[in-house]
This record gives C-alpha cells, sequence and structure tokens, in this order.
C-alpha cells in the first residue's frame, strides 16, 4: 500500500515582475515529502529554494507570485487559498523555523506569551493548559529550567536557546509539515549538532515531515532522508542522501561533493566550481549549468534537460541520456 505524500509541489513557477519585464525565479520545479521524512533543499544562493519554501507556506514577499503549478498539503490545495484560511493553516498545519530567531519572536513579549497566545490561537486549550503545553514544548526542545525560563524574554536567551524557543513555537499546534529555512546558519558547530538532534528526533517521535532548505551539504547529509539540488530555479537532481552524497549524477551535485573536505582523506585541493550562480535577468539557454560544466557538449548550450530516472534517484543532465543510449 503507497502512502499519499503530505506534500506535492507541481510544476511551480515563481514570478517577479520588474521594470525590465519578468523574472521566472523558480521554474518548473515538482518534488514530494513522505510523512516523517526530511527532505533536504540545497543549493547556492540565488538557487530559489528559500523562494520554494516561502511559496509552500504562504510567505512570499510581493512582488513575488506563484505563476504557476499547485502546492498540496495531505491532498488539499493550499496555493490558492485566501489569505485568512492560509494564515490558519500556516500555524495549525505547517510550522515555520528561519534562519534568525529574531524575526520569529516578538522582543516587546515573554517566551511565555507567545507560546501560549500560539496555542491557544490553534487549540481550544484554557490559558492554563496552554502554559502547561508550553512548559512540556520548553523542555522537549532541551530548554534548562524551563519553568525560570518561560517568563524571561528572548534577549534574555543566547542565540541557540532562542532557536529552540523557535522549534517549539512552530510545534505549537503539533504541525504535520515543518519549513526550516537556514535553521543552524547562525549557530556555532557544536550548537548546530544539537539542533540538527532535535530536529531528527521530533521528526521521528511526532512524525513530522521537514522541507530542511540550506546551503550546507554537512547538514544535509547528516539530517535529511533524501536531497534535492537545486540551480537556477531548477531542480539539476533528487535522490536518497547517501547516494547523491556518495555518487551524485549531475555535475553541479558533483562540484557540491567535491567542495566538502572529509575526515581521514588528504586531498591537494578540494573541488571547485568556476565561475558563478546566474542571474535572472541572464540565464542561458539549454542547461543553465552549461557555462561552469567541464563536461558540456553542444547538446546542452542548445536543449534544457528535464529529470531523467538514474541509478536510485533522478537527474537532469543529457551526459546521462547519453550513458543511457550508450549502454542501450
Amino acid at each position: 500500500m503507497t502512502t499519499q505524500p503530505l506534500l506535492k509541489v507541481q510544476d511551480l513557477r515563481i514570478e517577479f515582475p520588474t521594470r525590465r519585464g519578468v523574472l521566472l525565479a523558480v521554474d518548473g520545479v515538482s518534488f514530494h515529502i513522505d510523512p516523517g521524512e526530511v527532505l533536504g533543499v540545497v543549493g547556492e544562493s540565488g538557487a530559489g529554494k528559500s523562494l520554494t519554501g516561502s511559496a509552500v507556506i504562504g510567505l512570499l514577499d510581493p512582488p513575488g507570485r506563484i505563476a504557476a503549478g499547485a502546492i498540496h498539503l495531505e491532498g488539499q490545495r493550499i496555493d490558492n487559498l485566501p489569505y485568512e484560511k492560509m494564515r490558519r493553516l500556516r500555524g495549525a498545519r505547517i510550522g515555520a523555523i528561519f534562519q534568525d530567531p529574531l524575526t520569529s519572536l516578538n522582543p516587546l513579549y515573554t517566551v511565555a506569551e507567545q507560546l501560549v497566545e500560539t496555542i491557544r490561537t490553534h487549540t481550544d486549550k484554557s490559558a492554563a493548559q496552554a502554559r502547561q503545553h508550553a512548559l512540556s514544548l520548553l523542555r522537549e526542545v532541551g530548554i534548562p529550567a524551563a519553568d525560570q525560563r518561560i517568563d524571561h524574554y528572548p534577549h534574555q536567551f543566547s542565540g541557540g536557546m532562542r532557536q529552540r524557543v523557535v522549534i517549539a513555537l512552530a510545534l505549537c499546534a503539533n504541525p504535520r509539515l515543518i519549513i526550516a529555512d537556514e535553521p543552524t546558519t547562525a549557530l556555532d558547530i557544536s550548537i548546530q549538532a544539537q539542533i540538527i538532534a532535535l530536529l531528527k528526533r521530533l521528526c521521528r517521535e511526532h512524525h513530522t515531515a521537514v522541507m530542511l532548505v540550506t546551503h550546507d551539504m554537512g547538514v544535509i547529509a547528516e539530517t535529511a532522508d533524501r536531497v534535492a539540488v537545486m540551480y537556477a530555479g531548477r531542480l539539476v537532481e533528487v535522490g536518497p542522501v547517501h547516494d547523491v552524497v556518495r555518487n551524485p549524477l549531475h555535475p553541479y551535485t558533483k562540484g557540491l561533493m567535491g567542495s566538502i573536505p572529509t575526515i581521514g582523506h588528504t586531498v591537494e585541493r578540494l573541488t571547485q566550481i568556476d565561475g558563478a550562480m546566474p542571474r535572472l535577468t541572464e540565464i542561458p539557454t539549454g542547461c543553465a549549468f552549461h557555462p561552469r560544466c567541464p563536461q558540456a557538449t553542444d547538446r546542452c548550450t542548445r536543449e534544457r534537460p528535464e529529470l531523467m530516472a538514474a541509478g536510485t534517484g533522478q537527474a537532469a543532465c543529457w551526459l546521462l541520456d547519453e550513458a543511457e543510449a550508450a549502454h542501450g
């Protein structure tokens, strides 16, 4: 029996109208996340990964807009919901964890006030019940002396502790899906490891699905079940995280993996990908990666590849097509 994906994104296109014309920031992206699964979405800055997360949660900044495609949560289409319905859904069924905890926390209110208000907005608990629930959440995310700390203000917490409070806030209504956008970037390495372990445990225990957006391949390797690699607004590779890390298929993913130092392996130089991500106004024809790709052929400059099945995953690369033809 196949289970229905918790989140299904089909052919998502995100546009930004400008004076010089319409810029296409996310171009035909499709993926799914199963219940309890962590999907890592990785790529350089400007790849479109954060925009994709914002579209799922209904928080695209104007003038950005969804121009085409559909987003389904547990079978219900959510990208065309009225603002008020989406706002209610956002706290109840989708939680969010952002890079800077201070953008999610109001500095004028105590942690207790913010947690209790969120719980009462999305459940029918009384004030006393909501406070007890808030306390249990703070303990669950590892805030020491939660009974005292609950009445403190955000500025009285360290960065790592603030991020734990934000995770507690995201879990208030026991959401089915969490969008985590660079949740560990602003934290030092030991705190990062604790937050990653916490996210994994919460997924296991709450059976919550997580879309983890990051540029850090190390965080993805530690946390995700599957990984989706984005480049210039498109998906270039999707597959189980162990396979993508050990045997990347797309030349861009190979470059990303080659740039990570590994313990116990001494190399003269790490791989580097020459050049930079193209601007939205200058996305090349064919495969957008071809100007930076050491293996690009004439076909890569003319025709744009779609994702094609390869091994345990998929990649959008004509080299795979040619390899298949050679073996066929």
